[in-house]
């Protein structure tokens, strides 16, 4: 069997990157599609996976409208070539609508719920696979499933944090520093949103730079007073400094919620709320702001008193223990495609099957 892996964003790399390599174990084959954005480019070559570009990302919401066109057009060519008997991605209009073309089903995962996004391919695609926590109604080809899209990936069974990457950073043993993310508020999806403002910004990185070491990790280009904490890594070691960390502070809901599945007390700033980020306040490893109003004294609290980080290690294998393995549960669900869906909407504790 083939499959086609579009891909929208870094993060739906490393979603769908167990999956894709324990079904190429099985002799399946996998490609992966994509638009150059940040670094998908490193993270899909540093994995090994077989892709290919079709084009650059735009920004404006001009050029995304062309985008649109211009993708489909590329992917079909892509797609009439590799020939996939399934089209899988993270809610990917590309992918959708070009397996709808081509006679082929398209599974999508979605955790968001942006309808701005959804109305792109919700009409064209089989089946989405959302997150029980969701708590956007899409319709009859919904099919909910308890876990989170960061554990597919976070998870034990297939991430080991590295300690020997922090040597690349200069971080001594023993020593403690904050992870700080800032997005550019340029997504789709971040339009009339916001998080915390460039005094803000400012004012915690004076604090936390006078406890402990601080990396930033910034979609945009800093101002030059915050280049100096600018951090110079390998996108696929991300992980494992944010595995390390004392503190986690993101405008961007993924790392916020990869930050709280490793039991790295996490602060989320954006006023967006997102599903998984809000379950997760429950397990005490992410706590969520819709601005900027509080989180300097929320960090001021979390790092002078170790019980957040007890409490936020005890509450990620807690979260593990209630959830499924989403990976597993992929997989078992494309091998055995076009059966798989009817199974688990008539027997919904099916999934029990692929605990952690």
């Amino acid at each position: 069997m083939k499959i086609l892996i579009d891909i929208g964003h870094p993060a739906h790399i490393h979603l769908f990157r167990p999956f894709a390599i324990e079904l190429q174990k099985k002799g399946y084959t996998i490609l992966f599609t994509y638009r150059e954005k940040e670094f998908e480019r490193n993270l899909l070559e540093s994995y090994g996976f077989n892709s290919i570009c079709i084009g650059k990302h735009y920004k404006s919401t001009i050029n995304k409208v062309f985008g649109l066109l211009k993708f489909n057009y590329h992917l079909l060519k892509v797609a009439k070539d590799f020939k996939p008997d399934i089209f899988l991605s993270h809610g990917s209009m590309y992918a959708a609508q070009t397996s709808y073309i081509l006679r082929k089903p398209h599974i999508s995962l979605e955790d968001t719920g942006n309808m701005e996004q959804i109305c792109f391919y919700r009409p064209f695609t089989k089946t989405i696979l959302s997150p029980d926590v969701l708590n956007t109604d899409l319709g009859l080809k919904q099919i909910s499933y308890r876990s989170f899209h960061e554990l597919a990936y976070l998870s034990p069974k297939y991430f080991t944090p590295n300690r020997g990457v922090l040597e690349r950073l200069q971080i001594r043993e023993g020593e403690k520093y904050a992870f700080i993310r800032f997005v550019s508020w340029k997504a789709t999806h971040d339009k009339k949103h916001i998080g915390l403002s460039d005094t803000q910004k400012e004012e915690i990185v004076e604090f936390l730079s006078s406890e402990m070491r601080v990396f930033i990790s910034s979609e945009d280009k800093l101002p030059d007073s915050l280049q100096k904490y600018s951090i110079r890594i390998e996108p696929q070691n991300i992980h494992h400094v944010l595995a390390y960390s004392e503190i986690v502070i993101s405008e961007g809901a993924t790392m916020a919620s990869e930050a709280g599945v490793l039991g790295v007390p996490s602060l989320y700033v954006n006023s967006q709320s997102r599903c998984y980020n809000e379950e997760q306040e429950k397990y005490s490893t992410v706590f969520n702001f819709r601005n900027g109003l509080g989180v300097l004294n929320k960090i001021e609290e979390i790092i002078s008193n170790s019980k957040y980080q007890e409490n936020a290690k005890k509450g990620s294998q807690k979260l593990l223990n209630d959830k499924i393995d989403l990976t597993a549960l992929l997989s078992w669900f494309i091998e055995n495609y076009p059966n798989s869906p009817k199974v688990l909407r008539e027997n919904p504790n099916y999934q029990d099957k692929f605990k952690n």
